[in-house]
């Protein structure tokens, strides 16, 4: 049969013992889903989860809050701990949030740039809601290094950059667009060399690799679920070392980071002395119901097998790329390669838009390519019927009815 008709799916590789989760993932049973690095697949008890949030809405009202089971207070820091053997961290660090960007906002608030340290090092291909955000503190000088080749990053260079007048770091551990694995080791050891603080984004990177943020030394890291760790939107987290606990007092607060919030004391804050004085307000119950089953099965499969897996099949991507004559804006590293691989086709754009129209789920990003993304669920013949599926776009020329919507819509 064609590998690239829509619903014929075989396995062709040998056993693979993370596929006994795929039946886990509804959309798997109809859908070649690559798109991992942007929206992982829901997982069925994501359902479940936001059941039991509207059953305890509907019959428990108000006293929800406070429930010794499920309760709604203490979600964003319970919830956080179903991530410390992700991130490689301890119990009632990690507490969550709306979306990173609010995440690295909160950090942020926390430092001080009135002062000859008050630099900010960014790289120029990181995630620009990040940048945005780095670029308008008022106190701040924003020091952007810019990548040699629009995917990856100089290590040395950066840490160069990194001098006695940084305050902060804030890089990615994974790039978005080309899926760079960033040393993050190295990059911390510069910090503390010079004094200044780390804060690394592993949205691109947790749930596809080993993590080992305390054992790296880093000084805090924010990331979110809705990725390969398939909890779906509204759950971003922020991670700071137990060490700075005590010297660090966001500025951007609310009543969930003070110690008496039902005491409902007007004045200045009075926060926690543990990781919940870096929450804020109210949180989003909903998302945290709906995250759980994703952070429980990525811990089951293990991140060494995943990584494992991942490493295997970026390879093979990359491989069929090479033998289509295609551009791979990927690194050729494993160790340096996440669970991307971006692809610069003939009409690439058009092509993706494409291949979302037959079920074969990706994206495309300008100056990368067309992004496949195979998680630990996915069957190595999806990666094939996918490469297929873009040779007979391009030959068939089916990638022209987008190119006359794009038109039409400019």
């Amino acid at each position: 049969m064609n590998p690239a008709e829509p619903g014929v799916l075989h396995n062709t590789g040998p056993a693979d013992p993370l596929l006994r989760f795929r039946d886990e993932f509804p959309i798997l049973g109809r859908t070649n889903y690559l798109i991992s690095n942007s929206l992982g697949a829901m997982p069925r008890g994501a359902a479940e989860g936001l059941r039991r949030y509207a059953d305890s809405w509907e019959t428990r009202g108000v006293r929800a809050w406070g429930d010794p089971v499920n309760g709604w207070w203490d979600m964003s820091v319970k919830t956080g701990d179903l991530l410390a053997p992700i991130l490689g961290v301890g119990l009632g660090e990690t507490t969550f949030h709306q979306n990173v960007t609010i995440a690295s906002a909160l950090f942020l608030s926390c430092l001080d740039f009135r002062g000859p340290r008050n630099k900010i090092v960014l790289i120029d291909v990181d995630f620009p809601s990040l940048q945005y955000l780095y670029h308008r503190h008022p106190d701040a000088q924003v020091v952007t290094l810019k990548s040699p080749d629009g995917l990856g990053v100089d290590v040395e260079e950066l840490c160069a950059a990194i001098d006695e007048e940084t305050r902060l770091v804030a890089v990615s551990h994974v790039l978005f667009r080309s899926s760079f694995v960033v040393d993050a080791q190295r990059v911390s050891r510069r910090c503390k060399e010079v004094g200044a603080t780390l804060l690394l984004d592993v949205f691109q990177s947790a749930g596809t690799m080993p993590i080992h943020l305390k054992q790296w030394g880093i000084d805090a890291a924010t990331g979110g679920c809705l990725k390969w760790l398939c909890g779906g939107p509204g759950n971003a987290y922020l991670w700071v070392n137990p060490d700075h606990w005590q010297t660090l007092a966001p500025r951007l607060t609310g009543w969930q980071a003070h110690a008496r919030p039902f005491g409902f004391e007007p004045g200045p804050i009075d926060a926690h002395l543990d990781a919940r004085r870096f929450l804020t307000g109210t949180p989003n119950v909903p998302a945290l119901f709906a995250a759980p089953a994703g952070l429980e099965i990525v811990a089951a499969a293990g991140l060494s097998p995943i990584r494992a897996k991942s490493t295997r099949q970026t390879s093979h991507l990359i491989e069929l790329a090479d033998a289509a004559g295609w551009k791979v804006n990927a690194s050729r590293d494993p160790a340096r390669r996440g669970g991307t691989v971006a692809i610069e086709m003939p009409h690439a754009k058009e092509v993706a838009a494409e291949l979302n129209a037959r079920d074969i789920c990706c994206d495309y990003r300008p100056g990368a390519g067309v992004r496949f993304s195979p998680h630990f669920y996915t069957r190595d013949d999806e990666l094939d019927a996918a490469v297929e599926g873009v040779k007979d776009i391009i030959r068939t020329g089916a990638w022209e009815r987008h190119a006359a919507v794009h038109r039409t819509v400019t």
